[in-house]
């Protein structure tokens, strides 16, 4: 496990705080939401990392062959990878919670990591997420938070239900919140996944 696989930015936290881990979208990079997660736990450590897939100069966690078509050895790679960087950030500062913010694509690798390593995120806020394949069933017991657009063009609405439905049938606390638009993210969300993150400190 290395805590630098990613180039990323980092704030340390309060011991035994939780640490929150951010994932910008594609094109995005390590500042997109790394100021923001500070302000939605102010005593938790944030690590905000950057994807190491170029699609045409834009960054991303994993590579796809199209729109909606991933590539799943990819996937498979980069998953692994995020998840042995997660625990040893975890680690290292001897955080409390382990918690995942992740928007479009950074929100499918979240997920991911969520389905392949179900007892390494206590919690997950997943922002527009698209996971277009069904998942192995497994065990889980953390908690989830999908929010989405009813008319998001690039993540159908059936996809995003039959992902709700797939965690909810593992066993996790499963939140569901829509906004009428398409693949931005509205105010409503914000709400919705502060009120999430109380627990946590928000």
């Amino acid at each position: 496990m290395s805590t630098e696989s990613y180039l990323h930015r980092v704030r340390p936290g309060k011991p035994g705080a939780p640490i929150l881990f951010v994932f910008h979208g594609t094109g995005g990079d390590e500042n997109q939401f790394f100021d923001f997660g500070g302000r939605l736990l102010p005593e938790a450590t944030v690590i905000s990392p950057r994807g190491d897939v170029s699609e045409h100069g834009a960054a991303r966690f994993f590579r796809r062959k199209a729109e909606g078509l991933y590539d799943l050895d990819d996937l498979s790679r980069a998953t692994k990878r995020m998840a042995d960087f997660v625990a040893a950030n975890r680690d290292k500062y001897q955080a409390g919670p382990v918690i995942g913010l992740g928007f479009s694509n950074g929100a499918n690798i979240l997920a991911n990591v969520v389905i392949e390593q179900p007892d390494l995120f206590a919690a997950s806020v997943l922002m527009h997420p698209l996971i277009p394949f069904h998942p192995a069933p497994r065990p889980g017991t953390s908690r989830v938070l999908i929010t989405a657009g009813e008319r998001d063009p690039i993540c159908p609405v059936p996809l995003t239900k039959a992902l709700a439905d797939y965690f909810t049938a593992q066993g996790e606390d499963v939140t569901l919140d829509w906004h009428p638009g398409g693949h931005e993210i509205r105010p409503n969300e914000i709400d919705a996944l502060k009120a999430f993150l109380l627990p946590y400190g928000a």
